[in-house]
C-alpha cells in the first residue's frame, strides 16, 4: 500500500471516529445545557422564596442600592445620598437597603459621614449589609487584566449581596453592570443603574490603536505594536460583554453628555436611557461671598478630587511646580514671590491603595521641591472644604475625559476661576459659555495648565470677578432639587411594579 492510500486510510478512519463521538458530544451539550437550566431556575426560585418571606415579615417592598464604597467622600457617594433621600422623601412605605463592602464601621458612622461631607441628612434610617469580599473588585488585585477581573468580581461580590439580601428593586450606582443580570435574571429583581463612567469606551479603545501612552496604557504596551493589537481585540470583547450586561438594565441613568453617547453606542437602550445631572452641593457655596480679591497676599488653587490615578494629580504638581518657577523668575504677574501661591489637594481615600498614592504624591513634591507649598487635606469635613474653596483664587481639575466631574461645579459655585481639563463632561456640559459669556478655562497638558493660571492670575481682579459670576449663575442646573426631581421621573417606571 503506498503512502498516498496510507494517508487516505488515516484520514478515513479519523473521520468515522469524529462521526461516532459527534452524537454523544451532541447529547452530553444538550445535558449539560438543561443542567444547567434546572440549576438557574433552582437558584431563582430559592431566591425569590427569601423575598416572598421577607415581605411577608415586613409588610412592604424594599429598594436596594449597591455602592461597596458608600463611606467614601466622592462624588459617586453624593450621587448615592441624594438619591436616597429623594427616594425616602417621595415613598414613605418603602424600605431602603445599601450594600456596602466597608468593614469596622456602624451604620450610624456610615449616616453621620454623610452628612459631614455632603451635608446630607436623611428622612429616616436605611439597613446596610456589609459584603466581606470587596477585596474582589479592587484594582490592586488585579495587577494586569484589571477591567476584566474587576468586572467577574464584581460577579461575584454581587452574588454574595443578592444572597444576603434579595429585594425588589436593584440599583447599581456605583458603575458595576455586570452585577445587574445577576440580579435581573437570578434573583427576579427590577433593576436599574446610574452610570458614572462607562467601564470601557471608544476613546479608550482609541488610546490604544494609536499607541498612545496613558494610566490604563503602560509605555510597554503603546510602544510594542502586538500587545497593542491583543489589547485592542481584549478592549473589543470586553466592550462587548459589557454591552450585553448593561443592556438588562430596566431604566439607565447617565451624568453627563460624554457619558450618555458612550453609553448609547454600547448598551443599546435609547428608549431606556436618560440624561440625569449629578447633584452639587451648589446652594451651600452659593452663600460665599463673590467679592473682588484684590486685597489677597496668597492665592490658592485647589484641586477636589478622589486621589485616584485617573485624577491625575501628578499632573497639577508639576504644572505647579512651572508656574512657582516662573513666580520665582518674576514672569508672573502680581506681587510676591513663592509664598504668594499654595496648592491645595482636597479629596478621597477609598483604600490603602489610596493612601499609598498620597504617600507617592507628596515624595513627588519633594523630588520638585514644591513640599512647602502643596497642602494635601484628606477626608475633610463639608465645613472645611468649602472654606478652603472660599478662599480659593483658582479651582483645578486635571482628569482625561471625565465623565461629569463634581468638584468642577463645585469649584464654580464657590467662586474660584475654573481651569478643568478639555475633555469629557467638563468641555461638554460645564465649562461652556453662560450667555455668551465666559465662565472658566480649559487646558490639556502641563504647559497649557501653567499658561492657564498665568493668565488667570494675570487677569485683573474685576476679571476675574466677571468670570466667578458668570460661572456661579451657570450652575444652578446640576443643583440638588434639580437632580432629584430628575432622578424621581426618571424611577418612577421602576418604582410603579413595586406591590405596596
Amino acid at each position: 500500500m503506498s503512502v498516498h492510500d496510507q494517508l487516505a486510510q488515516c484520514l478515513c478512519d479519523l473521520i468515522r471516529l469524529l462521526w461516532t463521538l459527534l452524537l454523544p458530544c451532541v447529547f452530553l451539550c444538550m445535558l449539560l445545557t438543561a443542567t444547567l437550566v434546572v440549576l438557574v431556575m433552582g437558584v431563582r426560585v430559592w431566591l425569590q422564596a427569601n423575598r416572598n418571606a421577607r415581605r411577608a415579615r415586613d409588610g412592604r417592598p424594599t429598594v436596594a442600592f449597591f455602592h461597596p464604597y458608600c463611606n467614601a467622600g466622592g462624588g459617586g457617594e453624593r450621587v448615592l445620598w441624594c438619591a436616597l433621600r429623594a427616594l425616602q422623601n417621595r415613598y414613605q412605605d418603602v424600605n431602603f437597603m445599601v450594600y456596602t463592602g466597608d468593614q469596622g464601621v456602624t451604620n450610624q458612622q456610615i449616616l453621620d459621614g454623610a452628612r459631614r461631607r455632603f451635608n446630607i441628612l436623611l428622612p429616616r434610617p436605611v439597613q446596610f449589609v456589609f459584603l466581606k469580599h470587596r477585596l474582589l473588585v479592587e484594582a490592586s488585585l488585579f495587577p494586569h487584566f484589571t477591567l476584566i477581573g474587576q468586572s467577574v468580581g464584581s460577579i461575584f461580590l454581587g452574588w454574595e449581596a443578592l444572597t444576603e439580601f434579595v429585594p425588589d428593586v436593584y440599583i447599581d450606582s456605583m458603575g458595576y453592570a455586570f452585577t445587574l443580570p445577576v440580579f435581573k435574571y437570578l434573583g427576579g429583581c427590577h433593576v436599574a443603574s446610574y452610570v458614572h463612567y462607562p467601564t470601557i469606551s471608544t476613546d479608550m479603545l482609541s488610546v490604544v490603536r494609536e499607541r498612545n501612552p496613558r494610566f490604563n496604557n503602560a509605555d510597554y504596551i503603546s510602544n510594542n505594536l502586538l500587545l497593542s493589537a491583543v489589547k485592542v481585540v481584549y478592549y473589543c470583547l470586553l466592550a462587548l460583554l459589557y454591552g450585553l450586561a448593561g443592556s438588562c438594565s430596566d431604566v439607565v441613568m447617565v451624568n453627563s453628555s460624554w457619558t450618555l453617547n458612550h453609553i448609547l453606542t454600547l448598551w443599546r437602550a435609547t428608549n431606556r436611557t436618560c440624561l440625569v445631572y449629578p447633584p452639587c452641593d451648589t446652594h451651600a457655596f452659593l452663600q460665599l461671598p463673590l467679592d473682588e480679591d484684590s486685597d489677597r497676599k496668597c492665592h490658592s488653587i485647589v484641586s477636589i478630587g478622589q486621589f485616584r490615578p485617573e485624577k491625575d494629580h501628578r499632573l497639577q504638581i508639576r504644572a505647579f511646580r512651572k508656574v512657582l518657577q516662573k513666580k520665582e523668575a518674576g514672569l508672573v504677574a502680581g506681587p510676591g514671590g513663592r509664598e504668594s501661591l499654595r496648592l491645595v489637594l482636597i479629596g478621597g481615600c477609598r483604600n490603602q491603595e489610596d493612601e499609598d498614592r498620597v504617600l507617592m504624591l507628596r515624595g513627588l513634591c519633594q523630588e520638585l521641591g514644591v513640599a512647602d507649598r502643596v497642602e494635601f487635606k484628606l477626608n475633610v469635613p463639608f465645613e472645611e472644604l468649602k472654606r478652603e474653596l472660599g478662599e480659593a483664587t483658582v479651582g483645578l481639575h486635571t482628569m482625561w475625559n471625565e465623565h461629569f466631574g463634581i468638584g468642577v461645579v463645585e469649584c464654580m459655585a464657590a467662586g474660584t476661576v475654573i481651569l478643568a481639563h478639555k475633555s469629557g463632561g467638563p468641555r461638554l456640559d460645564i465649562v461652556v459659555p453662560y450667555e455668551g459669556r465666559q465662565t472658566g478655562f480649559l487646558a490639556e497638558d502641563e504647559d497649557g495648565y501653567a499658561d492657564a493660571i498665568e493668565r488667570i492670575l494675570a487677569l485683573s481682579p474685576s476679571a476675574r470677578l466677571e468670570i466667578r459670576r458668570n460661572a456661579r449663575l451657570s450652575v444652578t442646573r446640576f443643583s440638588d432639587q434639580e437632580f432629584e426631581a430628575c432622578f424621581l421621573a426618571a424611577m418612577e417606571p421602576v418604582m410603579g411594579t413595586l406591590e405596596r
